[in-house]
């Protein structure tokens, strides 16, 4: 690994919701995971999910496939430095993480073969528009301490 790519891959990773996305891509142990089931998931606005995963695909810690109007992610396993990252993530044990895990779990228990049909299930979460009323429901970010 040179400076200038230890340099992309560690600003990439040193924003919450990125390394919120890579943590639940390296749960996902493989499987692809679309961008609407990250969205739901981490119960983040689409533009700003949308955002994020291209700048980590961009500095090669993601891939992205399409598959006709869905797109799918999944973790570059052949990075430099992916495999000792992704065991730290694997077993990162902060409570944002673990729910975003969970919501995960319940959005994959609605693919039909595998697949992601149905889109993003959370509306407030479409186009960054405010829920009636005000703000989008959100789970408060918690930094981790120490």
């Amino acid at each position: 690994m040179n400076l200038p790519y230890a340099v992309t891959f560690f600003k990439a990773l040193a924003e919450p919701i990125r390394l919120r996305l890579v943590c639940l891509l390296a749960a996902a142990d493989g499987q692809e995971l679309c961008n609407c089931e990250c969205v739901d998931a981490l119960e983040e606005p689409q533009p700003n999910v949308s955002r994020h995963l291209k700048i980590l695909t961009q500095a090669g810690l993601i891939q992205e496939r399409r598959e006709g109007r869905w797109s799918y992610y999944r973790v570059t396993t052949d990075a430099p430095a992916m495999a000792p990252l992704l065991s730290i993530l694997v077993g990162l044990n902060d409570p944002l993480v673990q729910a975003d895990r969970r919501q995960l779990r319940e959005r994959l228990a609605l693919r039909q073969e595998g697949k992601c049909v149905l889109g993003v299930q959370k509306r407030h979460l479409l186009s960054g528009t405010m829920a009636e009323g005000g703000e989008a429901p959100r789970r408060p970010h918690v930094c981790p301490s120490g």
